[in-house]
């Protein structure tokens, strides 16, 4: 990605957590970038591509670094703790995209709709992981679904107590309180 189309999906990427997605127009974004209009359509066609290149771009993200790090082990429960410690990561680096993630999963627009696809994709590599586990007897019997959207709901806890804290998240810390709860609620005994 080269500087401008960088400096527009980051500017993008702030003003829609910050104000909406409908809130903000192509001049807003435009005059906050620096850049002519004809330089934003070139890199973009339109409001709507913006919007699709980050949700793709970020769930990719999250995607490739729980491929990378739950590859690295074959213990099952490990591999939930390193996904837990990823998003948690993601929430404290990548904050407003995980603010957009949230607040346009609902809604009939298709702009949620992609929105939606995308994070049930992501859910579904956990869930795939968590049955896995189950099957292997490494993890509790449980509903892989329920437990892979209990993983994912994560990310908002995370992000509503960093809201909450006003401060800056110890990550590990935090780590170590969802290892606490969930992860010891996985393991089988």
């Amino acid at each position: 990605m080269n500087k401008t189309k960088r400096k527009i999906f980051e500017t993008s990427m702030k003003l829609f957590a910050e104000k909406g997605y409908e809130a903000t127009s192509i001049e807003e974004i435009t005059a906050t970038v620096g850049v002519a209009k004809g330089t934003l359509y070139y890199h973009f066609s339109s409001k709507e591509e913006i919007f699709n290149f980050l949700i793709e771009e970020g769930i990719k993200l999250l995607q490739n670094s729980i491929d990378i790090k739950t590859a690295k082990f074959s213990n099952y429960i490990d591999k939930i703790k390193a996904i837990i410690l990823i998003q948690i990561k993601i929430v404290v680096k990548y904050e407003d995209l995980i603010t957009i993630l949230l607040t346009q999963f609902w809604g009939k627009e298709v702009r949620n709709q992609v929105c939606k696809k995308h994070i049930l994709s992501y859910i579904y590599k956990i869930e795939h992981i968590v049955q896995e586990g189950i099957e292997k007897g490494e993890i509790k019997k449980g509903n892989p679904q329920v437990i892979a959207s209990e993983i994912y709901g994560l990310i908002g806890s995370s992000l509503v107590y960093k809201i909450r804290s006003n401060e800056e998240i110890d990550i590990m810390k935090l780590y170590k309180e969802f290892e606490k709860t969930i992860i010891e609620g996985l393991r089988v005994k």
